[in-house]
């Protein structure tokens, strides 16, 4: 398979369009669909954000790195000019609050959410989405889970049960760290427990990564721009010496699986967004960026996104721009990057296409 990303990205575009089936979705608007795709990216190939329309680097960022807080709530994304979840709190207020005489326009809505804590609290809160599974997945307390069959909880002692939570990213980190070659490099945001209380079930639900050791000549050309010619130090010497500097080892692959892809909006920013995520752990683990894989199950297009796809279609692929790291990432908790840490470098593009995003 071709490891040009952009020119696979088109192809499912044009997948969809010729073997797409209609179906009717949650939002009313209608698609035609295929099932059971995947995509793939040599990271060395540059950046995986496409050129044949602009995209909003900055508001993918945003949200990637609002995942990464553990965040559930909007105000973090509205406060940093980041919509993307507008629709479905705007939806789920509508749903939810008590009717009154005047209901609040949209516009309203994410105002309140701006300047009224009280309000962005209750009403800004999209339940235990992304960020909780990612983050603070609610674990059952060890001495609840070592009740025998029939036996019942004794409160009389005043013992307070806590809840306990698991940190997926911090354990994946850890991990890697220690246990390169595990099979269970996993994080899963699939939490069957609490479907129920989620505003929107995730459509990419989990990824895996997997590590490989570098060769000599990987590890040597990731120090210089000349090939190595067996003189001066010697290979094991060299090798001593590519440690010395702190050369990585190994390089690191990500795979991502996603039940229901909306592919002319969503996916662009899925595939952007998980590149910058192995990125990101890459860095924390000295290691460096291999390949991207998305599975992907129902891919689709709104009906109102034909004609879009189409155009995107016309579009010749630019190069792939580069991202720029701050050296001084590795300082920061995960949960504290900033935007302005990641630049991207030589980013090209066709104009923006807009489309309307369905709730």
């Amino acid at each position: 398979m071709s490891k040009n990303i952009e020119k696979q990205y088109l192809k499912l575009l044009k997948d969809v369009l010729d073997n797409g089936v209609a179906k009717d979705d949650r939002t009313g608007t209608g698609t035609i669909s295929v099932f059971g795709r995947q995509i793939r990216h040599d990271m060395s190939k540059g950046f995986p954000l496409l050129t044949t329309k602009k995209m909003a680097f900055k508001t993918m960022v945003t949200e990637l790195f609002w995942f990464l807080r553990g965040d559930t709530n909007i105000k973090y994304l509205v406060d940093n000019n980041c919509h993307i979840w507008n629709g479905d709190a705007y939806k789920k207020f509508l749903k939810y609050s008590v009717p009154h005489d005047r209901q609040e326009t949209l516009k309203e809505f994410i105002q309140k959410i701006k300047t009224d804590d009280e309000f962005a609290i209750e009403w800004g809160e999209l339940g235990p989405i992304y960020g909780a599974s990612w983050r603070k997945w609610k674990s059952v307390p060890n001495n609840i889970a070592t009740l025998k069959e029939g036996e019942e909880i004794d409160f009389t002692g005043g013992e307070i049960l806590l809840e306990e939570y698991t940190d997926q990213i911090a354990n994946l980190i850890n991990d890697l760290k220690t246990n390169p070659d595990s099979r269970r490099l996993m994080v899963n945001a699939w939490n069957v427990g609490e479907l129920d209380q989620m505003t929107l079930p995730p459509c990419h639900y989990g990824f895996q990564v997997y590590t490989r050791e570098l060769s000599f000549h990987e590890r040597w050309a990731l120090y210089s721009d000349k090939p190595y010619d067996g003189n001066g130090l010697g290979m094991i010497n060299t090798l001593d010496y590519l440690d010395d500097k702190n050369i990585p080892t190994r390089a690191i692959s990500l795979m991502w699986n996603q039940r229901s892809v909306d592919t002319f909006l969503g996916l662009p920013f899925n595939i952007a967004s998980y590149g910058l995520l192995l990125e990101i752990i890459a860095k924390e683990v000295n290691m460096v960026p291999d390949e991207l894989i998305g599975n992907l199950g129902d891919v689709h297009l709104y009906s109102n996104h034909i004609n879009q796809a189409k155009e995107q279609l016309t579009r010749e692929p630019m190069k792939l721009p580069k991202i720029d790291i701050h050296p001084g990432i590795l300082d920061y908790e995960l949960d504290k990057l900033e935007v302005n840490m990641f630049k991207l470098v030589d980013y090209q593009s066709h104009p923006t296409i807009k489309a309307p995003l369905s709730n």
